[in-house]
Order: structure tokens, then C-alpha cells, then sequence
């Protein structure tokens, strides 16, 4: 019992390190292979989520039996935990035959599965270290093994991929990244650019994007692209994401009393539950007026928990807040997303805009979403305008408000009175 899972009775983690260790041990002297596969069930947790953990449990216990049938031999399959698997094959495998083996499992794993009628598809991804190469040591070897796992994990799930050493420098520069993210918060390393958002018919600006900046001590400026889904995936966002509330807040009360000011949010910060009363504090610390503010939120938001998300939106609008749906045109249910919640504004995505002048399909859909926009009383704002071509196709089109370099790129705080004297707005501080 204390060696094997006991919902499964696979061998447990224990076990299966034991085994490893004695496996590259009577492999060392005539340098034989032992191959390590890391794999991971996708999309068990929409079967935990949809049915329960009950159908859960005997869906592991599916999952079990039919790695048994493929384990023979010295091989052995283990459950590590959750729905993560683990399988050695110890008896000096080439590349070619972990290949097949893994390419196989996958197949028998994604093999629909029948409980009480219900027919659950899940898949399975595998990432494989091999001994001496990828590591000596089990703890190595696992570690190697987890990381080709999450490089098939991210290469689209389904597939199985081999550890290579550029794995390993890039999981110590995440590693590094997420120490650097988290000095960088307390540190104030982080700052604000703002780009103007400008209304079409007045040539002014009605309002200023703010957008996330670090500033490393040693490597400079990093790239949001790099930075952001990192701190994402670590739960940093959700303080980042309060910081930016309250800085943006406050930076917006040195402006003229009717000027906007846009907050991107992350999914993520939906699912830490205190998002409305981060707002409420931003909003209360700062003395800014809740119509001043806009909210803006890409469909992911809706993709997971979608009613508790709805519910938060909701509580957000009563604050007299505007919300915004970003990337507009990119996901797959954009205009069911229009119909579930009142979105004050539609921002039509760079792509669209880029090609207007060359592609007719765009200048349609440009024209689609404006007139969208116009029925149901949504401004739309278009991003990334470079040109004057792609801003009279724009205004011919009917949009409300563009943004872009064009304009200008994101600029600090301490710009941005230059640029209302720019565009004649009235630079002074609001009353």
C-alpha cells in the first residue's frame, strides 16, 4: 500500500523513483538507455469541471488499465498524482523506439472512453528524457522529462516531444525572470506609458491607454510580450494589475476633467475575487471619477467561468465604469460575447486595420463592426492606424476613434501634456 496509488493501484511516486534509480544503476556499466516519459492527460479537467470528481475518479481508473495494457515487461507505469503519469522503460530503448512507444500511447490514451453512457474524450501529451544524455541522476531525468512535457503542452497538446538542451536554458531564464518579476514589484521598477486614443470627428483626444512598462536595472526595457504572460502564470498579475489601477488612477486626475482613461485586465485577475473592490479603492484613493474610467478585457475573460466573470462585469458597470472588448474580430464568439453583456466599446484589432488600404476582406470587416457598433450603440475605436490612407478608410467606415503611431506611440506621464497641447485640448489640471 505505501508503494502504490490507491485509487488507481498503479505503482505511486515513490515507487517509481526507487525503480528508476535501480534501473540507471544496472544500466551504468554498459552505458544502456533508460528512457523517462513525463505524461499528462489534456482536457481532464473539463471532465472533473462538467461531470464531477466522482466520473473523474473512474476515468483515472480508465486511464490506468489501459497504460497497463501498453506497459510490459521491466517497464513500469506509475501515477505521480492528479492526472500526471509517469512511465520508465529501462531495457537500453533508442530514440526511435521511445518515439513510437510514446506516439502509440498517445493514440490508446485519446481512444474515446464510455462511463455510464456518457462518451468522454480526452487527450494525452508526453515529454521523454533518455539516459545518459538528458541526465544521470532520476531527479534529472524527471526534471528533463517534465520540461519536453511542457514543451508538448505548448506545441498543441496530443503530441510527445524529446528534452533538448535549449529546454533547459530557457526554463532557467523563466526561472530567472519570475525572481527579477517579483524583486520588480517591490522595487518600483514598473512605470506607465500612455497612448492617446483620438475621437475621429474632433481631431481630439477624448482619452489615454495606459500600458505596462518595466524598466530592468540591468537588462532595460523588457518587452510586455515576454513579461506579462509569465507574471500571468505565477499569480503576480494580480498585484501588478492592482498597481496599475491605482497609478492609472491617480495619473488621470492631473488631466482635464474630460479625459478617459483605459486599464487592460487579465483573466487572471477575474479569478482572484476581489477585482470590483480593487477598483472601488482605485477609484475611491484617486478621487476619479467612475465614468472617467474604461475597463478593457480580451474574450479569454469569457472562455472560463463565464457567469461569475458576467456576474463581476456587471458589478463593474454599476459603478458607472465603461468596459471594453479588445482584439476585437480574433476570438471565435465575438458577437455572442455582444449579446451576454452591454460592452460600451469594440476595439477592431490591429490586424484589420494593417491591411485596409491592400485587402477588401478587411475594409468588410472594418465595415461590419461599425456598423455593429452604430446598432447597438457601442463606440468603436480602431487600433494600430499607422497611416493617413488607413485613417480616411477608417472615417469613411464610420469609426468613432483610432489609435496608433499615427498619433503617437506610448509615451510617459510626463509627456502627455505636450501631447493634449498637441491636439488643442485644454492642458490644464482638472477641477
Amino acid at each position: 500500500m505505501a508503494h502504490h496509488d490507491g485509487l488507481t493501484n498503479l505503482p505511486n511516486r515513490e515507487l517509481y523513483q526507487e525503480r528508476l534509480k535501480q534501473a540507471l544503476e544496472s544500466g551504468e556499466g554498459g552505458n544502456k538507455r533508460v528512457a523517462v516519459l513525463c505524461v499528462d492527460l489534456d482536457l481532464f479537467k473539463n471532465v472533473n469541471d462538467s461531470h464531477g470528481h466522482p466520473v473523474g475518479d473512474r476515468l483515472l481508473k480508465l486511464v490506468a488499465e489501459r497504460l497497463r495494457g501498453q506497459v510490459r515487461g521491466n517497464n513500469l507505469a506509475a501515477r505521480l498524482g492528479g492526472d500526471e503519469f509517469a512511465v520508465i522503460l529501462p531495457s537500453d530503448v533508442s530514440p526511435n523506439e521511445a518515439s513510437d512507444f510514446a506516439a502509440r500511447l498517445i493514440k490508446v490514451l485519446s481512444a474515446t472512453y464510455d462511463i455510464d453512457g456518457n462518451e468522454l474524450v480526452i487527450g494525452a501529451s508526453i515529454g521523454i528524457a533518455l539516459s545518459p544524455g538528458d541526465g544521470e541522476s532520476s531527479e534529472e531525468l524527471m526534471r528533463n522529462a517534465d520540461l519536453a512535457l511542457y514543451r508538448a503542452k505548448e506545441d498543441g497538446r496530443g503530441v510527445h516531444r524529446f528534452f533538448e538542451r535549449e529546454m533547459d536554458r530557457q526554463a532557467q531564464k523563466r526561472r530567472d525572470m519570475e525572481l527579477d518579476l517579483r524583486r520588480a514589484l517591490a522595487n518600483g521598477e514598473f512605470e506607465l506609458h500612455y497612448q492617446p486614443l483620438v475621437h475621429v470627428a474632433s481631431d481630439s483626444i477624448s482619452g489615454f491607454e495606459s500600458l505596462l512598462r518595466w524598466r530592468h536595472p540591468d537588462k532595460g526595457m523588457i518587452s510586455p510580450a515576454d513579461f506579462i504572460p509569465v507574471a500571468e502564470d505565477i499569480g503576480l498579475i494580480v498585484a501588478i494589475g492592482e498597481w496599475v489601477l491605482r497609478e492609472a488612477c491617480a495619473e488621470a486626475m492631473k488631466w482635464p476633467a474630460d479625459i478617459k482613461v483605459a486599464v487592460n485586465l487579465s483573466p487572471v485577475q477575474f479569478r482572484s475575487r476581489n477585482l470590483v473592490q480593487v477598483v472601488i479603492s482605485a477609484l475611491a484613493q484617486s478621487g476619479l471619477s467612475p465614468g472617467r474610467l474604461e475597463l478593457e478585457i480580451t474574450e479569454s475573460v469569457f472562455l472560463a467561468e463565464t457567469e461569475t466573470n458576467l456576474a463581476i462585469l456587471h458589478q463593474l458597470r454599476e459603478l458607472g465604469v465603461s468596459i471594453s472588448m479588445d482584439d476585437f474580430g480574433t476570438g471565435y464568439s465575438s458577437l455572442s460575447y455582444l449579446r451576454s453583456f452591454p460592452f460600451d466599446k469594440i476595439k477592431i484589432d490591429r490586424s484589420f486595420v494593417k491591411d485596409l488600404a491592400k485587402r477588401s476582406d478587411s475594409v468588410a470587416i472594418v465595415r461590419a463592426i461599425s456598423g455593429l457598433g452604430r446598432s447597438l450603440n457601442i463606440t468603436t475605436t480602431a487600433e494600430g492606424v499607422e497611416t493617413m490612407d488607413q485613417l480616411d478608410w477608417l472615417r469613411a467606415e464610420g469609426c468613432n476613434e483610432v489609435q496608433g503611431f499615427l498619433f503617437s506611440a506610448a509615451r510617459p506621464a510626463s509627456e502627455i501634456e505636450q501631447l493634449l497641447c498637441r491636439f488643442g485640448a485644454r492642458a490644464t489640471k482638472a477641477a
